[in-house]
């Protein structure tokens, strides 16, 4: 329903209000229903609007906590009470929401991969683009910030031992792929997809292996190696 419906249905309910107050007799008992029947639709209507919109506000923080506690301890590492909560929700509702564990990671894990892919957008489809998306991607601070950093560094291990999960990501992978091969230059373009795998596949490594390692200084130099082999 529009907004013009229900201003329209608003009108109505003013209009028979109006006739309750000022009626005698049958008419009164007449327009007391048609005042209650539009303030059932006005109520419903609205109300229903309202739950939809909640429902859907409530789906999105699960998908933005989940995504971020997932990256930070793994999948097996977060229980659903735990992001429903800090999600400011009970454990209850969950279900409401996704069948399964298995399907809120397969929804979560697709949304931070398309969101990613349209972050690449916002970078000059250049050498400098590419330059600036590889600098930030190999950085101490992206090293740092496990919980919002890449979703494929942090997660990849984990997706290796569900199989219900691997298709949803590895399609994703494939788009992120294929948006890098079209998106940046490369030495031609029938190198262009083979070239984009190997960028960003050793910059996925050396996140993870710099994030790994207890020496910071070492991690430091796995950095700083692979960003200058790569450009």
């Amino acid at each position: 329903m529009s907004m013009t419906d229900i201003m329209h249905i608003v009108k109505k309910w003013a209009a028979a209000f109006q006739k309750f107050v000022h009626t005698r007799g049958i008419l009164l008992v007449v327009e007391h229903e048609t005042y209650h029947e539009e303030c059932r639709k006005i109520w419903s209507y609205t109300s229903m609007g309202y739950s939809a919109s909640h429902t859907a506000q409530q789906h999105e923080r699960i998908l933005d906590e989940s995504i971020r506690m997932f990256r930070q301890r793994g999948f097996s590492g977060v229980s659903v009470s735990e992001l429903m909560k800090a999600a400011g929700l009970t454990h209850g509702p969950f279900y409401n929401h996704f069948s399964s564990k298995e399907a809120l990671i397969r929804e979560a894990l697709t949304r931070a991969l398309q969101r990613f892919v349209g972050e690449i957008d916002k970078l000059p489809a250049n050498e400098a683009g590419k330059a600036e998306f590889s600098d930030f991607f190999l950085s101490e601070e992206h090293m740092r910030d496990c919980s919002g950093g890449c979703t494929v560094a942090a997660l990849s291990s984990e997706v290796r031992q569900l199989n219900d999960v691997r298709s949803t990501f590895t399609e994703q992978v494939k788009s992120t792929i294929q948006k890098f091969a079209t998106y940046f230059p490369w030495r031609s373009r029938r190198s262009a997809r083979g070239d984009a795998i190997h960028w960003y596949t050793s910059m996925i490594g050396a996140l993870v292996l710099a994030r790994a390692v207890d020496d910071e200084e070492f991690a430091s130099e796995i950095l700083a190696e692979t960003r200058k082999r790569i450009q």
